[in-house]
């Protein structure tokens, strides 16, 4: 289940290039906007609003995995705690949260300043979204992933070093090809990276102060 964004949309394309068997259902506001797919065997499109608990419920029900593209923003982190009020009330268990770098303050140098002060405003407060959906998540007794992303370009490759809770980030950007294929990779095998935060980014945006388009 996941809103659609480019990311989103990189992940259907592997997936439907790759297992037959992976059936995937898409919760977006307009399903106009994915018409190319209405008849696709392996997709099922749920419209409604992942605010809306009854469309979460229609989304996740019989789901193995739920895959939320988004990164939560709401005071309170309030959508994160219905998502998971509503896998385990569906007796779902396998969860991949987007969330950013730089929630633990990680990220080291001129570039951890720059991330604080545009992401945080300067100080990272236990109450913002961020902050609240990564405790939510790591706090629910779900089998969780959390993908503290990096500032995202549109490069065509998939180069990433990843990080795990209490490393220091590696690098400042990261395409969305390699998200996508970070995401892929659990998808295949919801072990890997099971009940774990971790952080990747490009290698080679190492020492960046500013983000790499």
């Amino acid at each position: 289940m996941a809103l659609m964004d480019k990311i989103i949309r990189l992940v259907e394309k592997n997936i439907l290039n790759g297992d037959p068997e992976v059936h995937l259902t898409l919760l977006l506001r307009n399903v106009q906007r994915l018409s190319d797919l209405t008849n696709n065997p392996q997709v099922t499109l749920v419209e409604g609003d992942a605010n809306n608990e009854e469309a979460l419920k229609a989304a996740i029900h019989a789901q193995d995995i739920v895959y939320v593209s988004f990164v939560e923003h709401g005071a309170g982190a309030k959508l994160t705690q219905k998502i998971i009020k509503v896998m385990k009330d569906e007796g779902v268990h396998r969860l991949i949260s987007s969330n950013i770098l730089g929630i633990y303050d990680e990220v080291p140098g001129a570039f951890g300043d720059f991330n604080r002060k545009m992401c945080f405003g300067g100080h990272i407060d236990d109450n913002s979204p961020v902050v609240l959906s990564d405790r939510y998540v790591e706090e629910s007794g779900l089998d969780y992933t959390v993908l503290r992303i990096a500032w995202l370009n549109d490069r065509n490759d998939t180069n990433y070093t990843i990080t795990h809770k209490g490393e220091e980030y590696v690098g400042v950007s990261v395409s969305r090809k390699s998200v996508a294929e970070v995401v892929t990779k659990i998808i295949e095998n919801p072990n890997k990276w099971n009940n774990e935060s971790i952080g990747f980014a490009d290698p080679t945006t190492q020492g960046s102060s500013r983000p790499v388009y």
